[in-house]
Protein backbone atom coordinates (compact mmCIF):
# COMPACT_ATOMS: atom_id res chain seq x y z
CA UNK A 1 0.00 0.00 0.00
CA UNK A 2 2.79 2.44 0.89
CA UNK A 3 4.52 1.76 -2.42
CA UNK A 4 1.34 2.60 -4.31
CA UNK A 5 0.95 5.88 -2.45
CA UNK A 6 4.61 6.81 -2.87
CA UNK A 7 4.64 6.00 -6.58
CA UNK A 8 1.38 7.85 -7.12
CA UNK A 9 2.67 11.05 -5.58
CA UNK A 10 6.11 10.80 -7.10
CA UNK A 11 4.72 10.20 -10.59
CA UNK A 12 1.78 12.59 -10.54
CA UNK A 13 2.26 15.48 -12.89
CA UNK A 14 5.42 13.96 -14.37
CA UNK A 15 4.79 15.68 -17.70
CA UNK A 16 4.23 18.98 -15.92
CA UNK A 17 7.49 18.55 -14.03
CA UNK A 18 9.28 17.79 -17.29
CA UNK A 19 7.86 20.91 -18.93
CA UNK A 20 8.86 22.98 -15.90
CA UNK A 21 12.32 21.50 -16.13
CA UNK A 22 12.59 22.47 -19.80
CA UNK A 23 11.70 26.04 -18.88
CA UNK A 24 14.19 26.00 -16.01
CA UNK A 25 16.96 24.58 -18.18
CA UNK A 26 16.30 27.24 -20.81
CA UNK A 27 16.71 29.94 -18.17
CA UNK A 28 19.97 28.32 -17.07
CA UNK A 29 21.41 27.91 -20.55
CA UNK A 30 22.91 31.38 -20.98
CA UNK A 31 24.71 31.12 -17.65
CA UNK A 32 26.01 27.62 -18.48
CA UNK A 33 27.35 28.70 -21.87
CA UNK A 34 29.17 31.63 -20.32
CA UNK A 35 30.69 29.38 -17.67
CA UNK A 36 32.01 26.88 -20.20
CA UNK A 37 33.10 29.24 -22.96
CA UNK A 38 34.28 32.42 -21.29
CA UNK A 39 37.78 33.24 -22.56
CA UNK A 40 38.36 35.94 -19.92
CA UNK A 41 38.61 33.41 -17.14
CA UNK A 42 35.38 34.50 -15.44
CA UNK A 43 33.81 31.72 -13.41
CA UNK A 44 30.28 31.15 -12.19
CA UNK A 45 27.99 28.52 -10.69
CA UNK A 46 24.27 27.86 -10.77
CA UNK A 47 22.58 26.93 -7.49
CA UNK A 48 19.05 25.54 -7.33
CA UNK A 49 17.11 25.64 -4.05
CA UNK A 50 13.71 24.26 -3.10
CA UNK A 51 12.12 27.24 -1.38
CA UNK A 52 10.95 30.08 -3.66
CA UNK A 53 11.29 33.56 -2.20
CA UNK A 54 8.95 36.37 -3.18
CA UNK A 55 11.13 38.99 -1.47
CA UNK A 56 14.77 39.48 -0.53
CA UNK A 57 13.82 41.45 2.58
CA UNK A 58 16.87 40.69 4.76
CA UNK A 59 14.99 41.06 8.05
CA UNK A 60 12.08 38.76 7.23
CA UNK A 61 13.62 36.23 4.82
CA UNK A 62 16.74 34.06 5.03
CA UNK A 63 17.73 34.19 1.38
CA UNK A 64 19.86 37.37 1.46
CA UNK A 65 22.30 35.70 3.86
CA UNK A 66 22.14 32.35 2.06
CA UNK A 67 22.98 34.06 -1.21
CA UNK A 68 26.07 35.80 0.18
CA UNK A 69 24.51 39.28 0.04
CA UNK A 70 24.38 39.97 3.76
CA UNK A 71 26.20 38.88 6.91
CA UNK A 72 25.52 38.92 10.66
CA UNK A 73 27.59 40.10 13.62
CA UNK A 74 28.20 36.48 14.66
CA UNK A 75 27.98 33.17 12.81
CA UNK A 76 28.12 29.44 13.44
CA UNK A 77 31.38 27.62 12.72
CA UNK A 78 31.70 24.05 11.43
CA UNK A 79 31.23 22.74 14.99
CA UNK A 80 28.00 24.72 15.41
CA UNK A 81 29.67 27.07 17.87
CA UNK A 82 29.10 30.83 17.82
CA UNK A 83 32.07 32.56 16.17
CA UNK A 84 33.08 36.12 15.16
CA UNK A 85 32.00 37.52 11.80
CA UNK A 86 31.21 41.21 11.41
CA UNK A 87 31.93 41.54 15.12
CA UNK A 88 35.39 40.50 16.29
CA UNK A 89 34.67 40.50 20.04
CA UNK A 90 31.67 40.56 22.34
CA UNK A 91 30.91 40.31 26.03
CA UNK A 92 28.07 40.59 28.50
CA UNK A 93 28.74 43.58 30.75
CA UNK A 94 25.89 42.59 33.06
CA UNK A 95 22.56 40.75 32.85
CA UNK A 96 21.07 43.40 30.56
CA UNK A 97 24.06 44.82 28.70
CA UNK A 98 26.00 43.38 25.75
CA UNK A 99 28.91 45.07 23.99
CA UNK A 100 30.19 44.18 20.50
CA UNK A 101 33.26 45.46 18.69
CA UNK A 102 32.57 45.82 14.96
CA UNK A 103 35.26 44.63 12.57
CA UNK A 104 37.22 47.55 11.13
CA UNK A 105 37.76 47.94 7.39
CA UNK A 106 34.38 46.55 6.30
CA UNK A 107 32.31 48.38 3.69
CA UNK A 108 28.83 47.81 2.36
CA UNK A 109 28.34 47.07 -1.32
CA UNK A 110 27.39 50.74 -1.86
CA UNK A 111 30.80 51.81 -0.58
CA UNK A 112 29.69 53.13 2.81
CA UNK A 113 31.60 52.11 5.93
CA UNK A 114 30.32 49.63 8.48
CA UNK A 115 30.67 51.13 11.92
CA UNK A 116 28.60 50.91 15.08
CA UNK A 117 26.23 53.67 13.93
CA UNK A 118 25.51 51.79 10.68
CA UNK A 119 24.92 48.55 12.61
CA UNK A 120 22.59 50.38 15.01
CA UNK A 121 20.57 51.77 12.11
CA UNK A 122 20.28 48.28 10.63
CA UNK A 123 19.00 46.83 13.91
CA UNK A 124 16.50 49.67 14.25
CA UNK A 125 15.11 48.71 10.85
CA UNK A 126 15.14 45.02 11.75
CA UNK A 127 13.20 45.24 15.01
CA UNK A 128 10.72 47.69 13.49
CA UNK A 129 10.02 45.41 10.51
CA UNK A 130 10.17 41.97 12.13
CA UNK A 131 8.02 41.21 15.16
CA UNK A 132 9.67 37.80 15.43
CA UNK A 133 13.17 39.27 15.56
CA UNK A 134 12.12 42.00 17.98
CA UNK A 135 10.68 39.35 20.30
CA UNK A 136 13.82 37.24 20.03
CA UNK A 137 16.31 40.07 20.69
CA UNK A 138 14.38 41.97 23.40
CA UNK A 139 16.37 45.14 22.70
CA UNK A 140 15.40 48.10 24.86
CA UNK A 141 18.19 50.49 23.87
CA UNK A 142 21.27 50.72 21.63
CA UNK A 143 24.30 53.01 21.77
CA UNK A 144 26.94 53.41 19.05
CA UNK A 145 30.42 54.81 19.46
CA UNK A 146 33.02 54.33 16.74
CA UNK A 147 33.25 50.56 16.22
CA UNK A 148 31.52 49.68 19.51
CA UNK A 149 27.82 48.97 19.71
CA UNK A 150 26.15 48.38 23.08
CA UNK A 151 22.78 46.68 23.46
CA UNK A 152 20.58 46.93 26.53
CA UNK A 153 17.90 44.27 26.75
CA UNK A 154 14.53 44.64 28.44
CA UNK A 155 15.21 41.57 30.60
CA UNK A 156 18.14 39.27 31.35
CA UNK A 157 18.94 37.54 28.05
CA UNK A 158 21.82 35.04 28.32
CA UNK A 159 21.17 33.74 24.78
CA UNK A 160 21.34 37.20 23.17
CA UNK A 161 24.59 36.47 21.30
CA UNK A 162 23.22 33.27 19.77
CA UNK A 163 20.15 35.14 18.51
CA UNK A 164 22.43 37.38 16.44
CA UNK A 165 23.46 34.37 14.35
CA UNK A 166 20.04 34.17 12.71
CA UNK A 167 19.82 35.32 9.05
CA UNK A 168 17.14 37.89 9.86
CA UNK A 169 19.66 39.69 12.08
CA UNK A 170 21.59 40.58 8.91
CA UNK A 171 23.40 43.92 8.79
CA UNK A 172 22.36 46.12 5.86
CA UNK A 173 23.06 49.62 4.58
CA UNK A 174 20.28 51.98 5.63
CA UNK A 175 21.98 54.68 3.55
CA UNK A 176 21.33 52.56 0.47
CA UNK A 177 17.71 51.90 1.49
CA UNK A 178 17.07 55.62 1.97
CA UNK A 179 18.32 56.26 -1.57
CA UNK A 180 16.52 53.34 -3.20
CA UNK A 181 13.28 53.23 -1.27
CA UNK A 182 12.10 50.25 0.74
CA UNK A 183 10.34 48.38 -2.08
CA UNK A 184 13.38 48.53 -4.36
CA UNK A 185 15.72 47.70 -1.47
CA UNK A 186 13.81 44.51 -0.70
CA UNK A 187 14.45 43.40 -4.27
CA UNK A 188 18.16 44.27 -4.12
CA UNK A 189 19.33 44.64 -0.51
CA UNK A 190 22.78 46.08 0.11
CA UNK A 191 24.88 44.21 2.65
CA UNK A 192 28.52 43.42 3.39
CA UNK A 193 28.68 39.99 1.72
CA UNK A 194 30.94 38.81 -1.12
CA UNK A 195 28.17 39.09 -3.74
CA UNK A 196 25.70 41.80 -4.71
CA UNK A 197 22.36 41.65 -6.51
CA UNK A 198 22.43 42.17 -10.26
CA UNK A 199 18.86 41.13 -10.95
CA UNK A 200 15.94 39.45 -9.23
CA UNK A 201 12.82 37.69 -10.48
CA UNK A 202 10.59 37.00 -7.43
CA UNK A 203 10.05 33.32 -6.84
CA UNK A 204 12.43 32.33 -9.64
CA UNK A 205 16.01 33.56 -9.51
CA UNK A 206 18.63 35.95 -8.20
CA UNK A 207 21.53 37.04 -10.40
CA UNK A 208 24.60 37.80 -8.28
CA UNK A 209 27.89 39.43 -9.19
CA UNK A 210 31.12 39.58 -7.21
CA UNK A 211 31.61 42.50 -4.82
CA UNK A 212 35.26 43.36 -5.36
CA UNK A 213 35.51 45.34 -2.12
CA UNK A 214 34.62 42.40 0.12
CA UNK A 215 36.49 42.61 3.42
CA UNK A 216 37.47 38.91 3.62
CA UNK A 217 39.04 38.66 0.16
CA UNK A 218 37.55 38.95 -3.30
CA UNK A 219 35.39 35.94 -4.23
CA UNK A 220 36.82 33.25 -6.49
CA UNK A 221 33.68 33.33 -8.64
CA UNK A 222 32.63 36.32 -10.69
CA UNK A 223 28.94 35.46 -10.76
CA UNK A 224 26.33 33.17 -9.22
CA UNK A 225 22.87 32.29 -10.49
CA UNK A 226 20.62 31.35 -7.53
CA UNK A 227 17.45 29.65 -8.80
CA UNK A 228 14.32 28.37 -7.02
CA UNK A 229 11.93 25.54 -7.81
CA UNK A 230 9.59 23.74 -5.40
CA UNK A 231 9.39 20.55 -7.50
CA UNK A 232 11.93 17.91 -6.46
CA UNK A 233 11.70 16.20 -9.87
CA UNK A 234 12.57 19.42 -11.68
CA UNK A 235 15.50 20.08 -9.36
CA UNK A 236 16.80 16.53 -9.76
CA UNK A 237 16.55 16.66 -13.56
CA UNK A 238 18.38 19.99 -13.59
CA UNK A 239 21.22 18.42 -11.61
CA UNK A 240 21.40 15.27 -13.73
CA UNK A 241 21.51 17.34 -16.92
CA UNK A 242 24.28 19.51 -15.41
CA UNK A 243 22.33 22.72 -15.86
CA UNK A 244 22.68 23.36 -12.13
CA UNK A 245 25.93 22.82 -10.22
CA UNK A 246 24.55 22.69 -6.66
CA UNK A 247 21.01 21.44 -6.04
CA UNK A 248 19.28 21.28 -2.66
CA UNK A 249 16.74 18.64 -1.55
CA UNK A 250 17.08 16.04 -4.28
CA UNK A 251 14.47 13.32 -4.69
CA UNK A 252 15.87 10.33 -2.70
CA UNK A 253 14.77 7.76 -5.29
CA UNK A 254 17.04 9.37 -7.90
CA UNK A 255 20.25 8.91 -5.90
CA UNK A 256 21.08 5.56 -7.49
CA UNK A 257 20.94 6.98 -11.00
CA UNK A 258 22.92 10.06 -10.00
CA UNK A 259 25.61 7.83 -8.49
CA UNK A 260 26.30 6.31 -11.90
CA UNK A 261 27.60 9.65 -13.23
CA UNK A 262 31.23 10.23 -12.14
CA UNK A 263 30.82 13.99 -12.60
CA UNK A 264 28.07 14.17 -10.00
CA UNK A 265 28.11 13.61 -6.23
CA UNK A 266 25.49 13.73 -3.50
CA UNK A 267 26.18 14.84 0.03
CA UNK A 268 23.79 13.57 2.70
CA UNK A 269 24.19 15.89 5.68
CA UNK A 270 22.45 15.33 9.04
CA UNK A 271 20.48 18.51 9.45
CA UNK A 272 19.10 20.55 12.31
CA UNK A 273 15.62 20.27 10.77
CA UNK A 274 12.69 18.34 12.21
CA UNK A 275 9.50 17.28 10.44
CA UNK A 276 6.50 17.06 12.76
CA UNK A 277 2.72 17.27 13.01
CA UNK A 278 1.10 20.14 14.91
CA UNK A 279 -2.26 19.50 16.61
CA UNK A 280 -4.93 22.19 16.61
CA UNK A 281 -5.66 23.20 20.24
CA UNK A 282 -9.11 24.42 19.11
CA UNK A 283 -10.09 21.11 17.51
CA UNK A 284 -12.79 19.21 19.40
CA UNK A 285 -11.32 15.91 18.15
CA UNK A 286 -7.61 16.28 18.94
CA UNK A 287 -8.06 18.38 22.07
CA UNK A 288 -8.28 14.95 23.73
CA UNK A 289 -4.71 13.85 24.53
CA UNK A 290 -5.71 10.22 24.11
CA UNK A 291 -6.62 10.89 20.47
CA UNK A 292 -3.32 12.70 19.93
CA UNK A 293 -1.39 9.83 21.44
CA UNK A 294 -3.33 7.38 19.25
CA UNK A 295 -2.36 9.31 16.12
CA UNK A 296 1.24 9.34 17.34
CA UNK A 297 1.12 5.52 17.46
CA UNK A 298 -0.03 5.45 13.82
CA UNK A 299 3.08 7.25 12.54
CA UNK A 300 5.41 4.59 11.13
CA UNK A 301 8.70 6.40 11.61
CA UNK A 302 10.79 3.35 10.68
CA UNK A 303 9.03 3.00 7.33
CA UNK A 304 9.36 6.73 6.67
CA UNK A 305 13.13 6.51 7.26
CA UNK A 306 13.56 3.30 5.25
CA UNK A 307 11.11 3.61 2.34
CA UNK A 308 10.51 7.34 1.92
CA UNK A 309 13.89 8.78 2.97
CA UNK A 310 15.80 5.67 1.83
CA UNK A 311 17.84 5.77 5.03
CA UNK A 312 18.69 9.49 4.86
CA UNK A 313 16.98 10.45 8.13
CA UNK A 314 16.62 9.51 11.79
CA UNK A 315 13.39 8.86 13.70
CA UNK A 316 12.57 11.75 16.00
CA UNK A 317 11.73 11.63 19.70
CA UNK A 318 11.49 15.39 20.17
CA UNK A 319 12.28 18.67 18.45
CA UNK A 320 16.05 18.27 18.73
CA UNK A 321 18.31 15.61 17.27
CA UNK A 322 19.45 13.19 19.97
CA UNK A 323 23.10 13.82 18.98
CA UNK A 324 22.84 17.41 20.24
CA UNK A 325 23.84 18.01 23.87
CA UNK A 326 20.31 19.19 24.68
CA UNK A 327 18.54 16.51 22.61
CA UNK A 328 16.23 13.90 24.15
CA UNK A 329 18.20 10.69 24.81
CA UNK A 330 15.12 8.45 25.14
CA UNK A 331 13.56 6.21 22.49
CA UNK A 332 11.05 7.28 19.86
CA UNK A 333 7.41 6.23 19.57
CA UNK A 334 7.06 2.96 17.69
CA UNK A 335 4.29 2.24 15.19
CA UNK A 336 1.58 0.29 17.01
CA UNK A 337 -1.98 0.28 15.59
CA UNK A 338 -3.25 -1.98 18.37
CA UNK A 339 -2.16 0.47 21.06
CA UNK A 340 -3.76 3.26 19.00
CA UNK A 341 -7.07 1.36 19.12
CA UNK A 342 -6.73 0.89 22.88
CA UNK A 343 -6.15 4.63 23.35
CA UNK A 344 -9.16 5.49 21.19
CA UNK A 345 -11.27 3.06 23.19
CA UNK A 346 -10.16 4.81 26.38
CA UNK A 347 -11.25 8.08 24.77
CA UNK A 348 -14.73 6.63 24.22
CA UNK A 349 -14.47 5.59 20.56
CA UNK A 350 -15.68 2.29 19.19
CA UNK A 351 -16.03 0.79 15.72
CA UNK A 352 -19.45 1.23 14.11
CA UNK A 353 -21.14 -1.10 11.61
CA UNK A 354 -19.13 0.50 8.76
CA UNK A 355 -15.83 -0.10 10.52
CA UNK A 356 -15.40 3.59 11.37
CA UNK A 357 -14.32 4.85 14.79
CA UNK A 358 -17.27 6.63 16.36
CA UNK A 359 -18.12 8.44 19.60
CA UNK A 360 -21.61 9.63 20.58
CA UNK A 361 -22.72 9.08 16.98
CA UNK A 362 -19.88 11.17 15.54
CA UNK A 363 -17.34 9.52 13.25
CA UNK A 364 -13.69 10.41 13.95
CA UNK A 365 -12.77 12.34 10.82
CA UNK A 366 -9.66 14.52 10.82
CA UNK A 367 -8.42 17.22 8.46
CA UNK A 368 -4.67 17.27 7.88
CA UNK A 369 -2.95 20.27 6.25
CA UNK A 370 0.06 19.14 4.19
CA UNK A 371 2.81 20.65 2.09
CA UNK A 372 2.15 20.48 -1.65
CA UNK A 373 5.86 20.48 -2.51
CA UNK A 374 9.24 21.82 -1.28
CA UNK A 375 11.02 18.82 0.29
CA UNK A 376 10.02 15.70 -1.69
CA UNK A 377 9.15 13.66 1.42
CA UNK A 378 6.78 16.19 2.99
CA UNK A 379 3.73 15.34 0.81
CA UNK A 380 4.38 11.59 1.27
CA UNK A 381 4.39 11.38 5.06
CA UNK A 382 0.72 12.48 5.46
CA UNK A 383 -0.31 9.90 2.85
CA UNK A 384 1.30 7.13 4.88
CA UNK A 385 -0.47 8.30 8.05
CA UNK A 386 -3.76 8.50 6.13
CA UNK A 387 -3.33 4.93 4.90
CA UNK A 388 -2.51 3.49 8.34
CA UNK A 389 -5.31 5.42 10.05
CA UNK A 390 -7.86 4.10 7.53
CA UNK A 391 -6.96 0.53 8.50
CA UNK A 392 -8.30 1.09 12.03
CA UNK A 393 -11.31 3.16 10.97
CA UNK A 394 -9.97 6.71 11.33
CA UNK A 395 -10.71 8.91 8.33
CA UNK A 396 -8.05 11.53 7.56
CA UNK A 397 -8.74 14.07 4.82
CA UNK A 398 -5.64 15.80 3.41
CA UNK A 399 -5.58 19.37 2.17
CA UNK A 400 -2.33 20.20 0.38
CA UNK A 401 -1.21 23.83 0.46
CA UNK A 402 2.06 25.57 -0.35
CA UNK A 403 2.69 26.77 3.20
CA UNK A 404 0.69 24.95 5.93
CA UNK A 405 1.72 27.37 8.69
CA UNK A 406 0.26 30.27 6.73
CA UNK A 407 -3.01 28.35 6.30
CA UNK A 408 -3.41 27.30 9.93
CA UNK A 409 -2.68 30.80 11.16
CA UNK A 410 -5.79 32.05 9.37
CA UNK A 411 -8.09 29.02 9.70
CA UNK A 412 -9.55 26.92 12.51
CA UNK A 413 -11.09 24.14 10.38
CA UNK A 414 -8.19 21.70 10.73
CA UNK A 415 -7.03 19.04 13.17
CA UNK A 416 -3.36 18.50 12.43
CA UNK A 417 -0.81 20.09 10.14
CA UNK A 418 2.61 19.28 8.78
CA UNK A 419 5.46 21.47 10.07
CA UNK A 420 9.15 21.53 9.21
CA UNK A 421 11.65 23.80 10.92
CA UNK A 422 15.31 24.17 11.73
CA UNK A 423 14.86 23.63 15.44
CA UNK A 424 18.37 24.51 16.63
CA UNK A 425 19.95 26.79 14.01
CA UNK A 426 21.77 28.83 16.65
CA UNK A 427 23.37 25.86 18.41
CA UNK A 428 20.90 26.24 21.28
CA UNK A 429 17.39 24.91 21.92
CA UNK A 430 15.86 27.89 23.72
CA UNK A 431 15.07 29.83 20.56
CA UNK A 432 12.83 27.09 19.15
CA UNK A 433 11.09 26.52 22.48
CA UNK A 434 10.30 30.24 22.74
CA UNK A 435 9.20 30.42 19.10
CA UNK A 436 7.05 27.28 19.13
CA UNK A 437 5.44 27.27 22.60
CA UNK A 438 4.93 30.93 23.48
CA UNK A 439 1.73 32.43 22.01
CA UNK A 440 2.65 34.79 19.20
CA UNK A 441 5.95 33.00 18.59
CA UNK A 442 7.14 32.85 14.98
CA UNK A 443 6.85 29.03 14.92
CA UNK A 444 3.53 28.95 16.76
CA UNK A 445 0.77 29.86 14.29
CA UNK A 446 -1.68 27.63 16.22
CA UNK A 447 -1.01 29.60 19.43
CA UNK A 448 -0.18 26.51 21.49
CA UNK A 449 0.47 27.16 25.16
CA UNK A 450 1.54 24.79 27.93
CA UNK A 451 1.16 26.30 31.40
CA UNK A 452 3.51 23.72 32.93
CA UNK A 453 6.21 24.81 30.47
CA UNK A 454 6.15 28.49 31.48
CA UNK A 455 8.36 28.27 34.62
CA UNK A 456 10.93 26.13 32.79
CA UNK A 457 11.11 28.58 29.89
CA UNK A 458 11.39 31.51 32.29
CA UNK A 459 14.32 29.85 34.07
CA UNK A 460 15.92 28.83 30.78
CA UNK A 461 15.74 32.38 29.44
CA UNK A 462 17.46 33.70 32.57
CA UNK A 463 20.25 31.09 32.72
CA UNK A 464 23.67 31.58 31.15
CA UNK A 465 25.49 28.38 32.19
CA UNK A 466 25.55 26.06 29.15
CA UNK A 467 25.19 22.80 31.08
CA UNK A 468 22.23 24.14 33.04
CA UNK A 469 20.63 25.41 29.83
CA UNK A 470 21.02 21.97 28.24
CA UNK A 471 19.40 20.33 31.27
CA UNK A 472 16.50 22.81 31.28
CA UNK A 473 15.99 22.29 27.54
CA UNK A 474 15.75 18.53 28.03
CA UNK A 475 13.32 19.10 30.90
CA UNK A 476 11.21 21.29 28.62
CA UNK A 477 11.18 18.58 25.94
CA UNK A 478 9.87 16.06 28.49
CA UNK A 479 6.93 18.37 29.23
CA UNK A 480 6.33 18.90 25.50
CA UNK A 481 6.38 15.16 24.79
CA UNK A 482 4.06 14.36 27.68
CA UNK A 483 1.53 16.92 26.43
CA UNK A 484 1.80 15.53 22.90
CA UNK A 485 0.90 18.88 21.30
CA UNK A 486 3.22 17.88 18.47
CA UNK A 487 4.11 14.52 16.99
CA UNK A 488 7.78 14.64 16.05
CA UNK A 489 8.44 12.41 13.05
CA UNK A 490 11.97 12.49 11.64
CA UNK A 491 15.17 14.49 11.46
CA UNK A 492 15.83 14.44 7.69
CA UNK A 493 19.26 14.62 6.13
CA UNK A 494 19.87 17.38 3.60
CA UNK A 495 20.40 15.76 0.20
CA UNK A 496 22.53 18.15 -1.84
CA UNK A 497 23.79 17.42 -5.34
CA UNK A 498 27.24 18.87 -6.07
CA UNK A 499 28.85 18.80 -9.51
CA UNK A 500 32.48 17.68 -9.18
CA UNK A 501 33.58 20.89 -10.91
CA UNK A 502 32.70 22.79 -7.72
CA UNK A 503 35.64 23.31 -5.34
CA UNK A 504 36.04 24.54 -1.75
CA UNK A 505 32.39 24.12 -0.86
CA UNK A 506 30.21 21.81 1.22
CA UNK A 507 26.67 22.10 2.60
CA UNK A 508 26.31 22.91 6.28
CA UNK A 509 23.81 21.46 8.73
CA UNK A 510 22.60 24.97 9.58
CA UNK A 511 21.51 25.65 5.94
CA UNK A 512 22.69 29.26 6.24
CA UNK A 513 25.96 29.83 4.40
CA UNK A 514 25.44 28.71 0.81
CA UNK A 515 27.17 31.34 -1.38
CA UNK A 516 30.67 32.14 -0.10
CA UNK A 517 33.81 33.92 -1.27
CA UNK A 518 35.80 30.67 -1.03
CA UNK A 519 33.72 28.54 -3.41
CA UNK A 520 35.32 27.92 -6.78
CA UNK A 521 35.06 25.78 -9.92
CA UNK A 522 37.60 23.75 -11.87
Amino acid sequence: MLGQYVNFLRNRGAMIALLCCMILLTSCSDNTQKTEGNELGEKSVTILHSLPNESLDPHNEWIALRAGITETLLRLDDNMQVAPWLAVKWEAKDDHTWQFIIRDGVTFQDGTKLDAAAAKASFERAIADSKALAAALKIQNMEASGQVITFTTSEPHPAFATELVHPTASIVSITAENKMGKAAFNKAPVGTGPFQVNGYIPGQEISLSRFDGYWDGKAKLSAVKFLFNADANVRTLAFQSKHADIVYHLAPEALGTIGQDPQLAVQSVPSLRTHYFTYNPKSTSVSDILVRKAIDKLIDRDTIVKDIMLGHANPSNGPFHSLLPFGNKGGYTKFNPQEALTLLASAGYKSNMNGKMEKNGNVLQLKLIAFSGINPELPLIPLLLQSEAAKIGVDIQILSVEYPDVYIKDHTDWDLSTSSYLTSPRGDGASFINAAYVPGGSYNPANIRLDQLDPIVKELNATSDVQTRNHLTQKAVQVINEANVHSFIIHPNILVGVNQRVLNWKPGAEEFYIVTNKMDVR
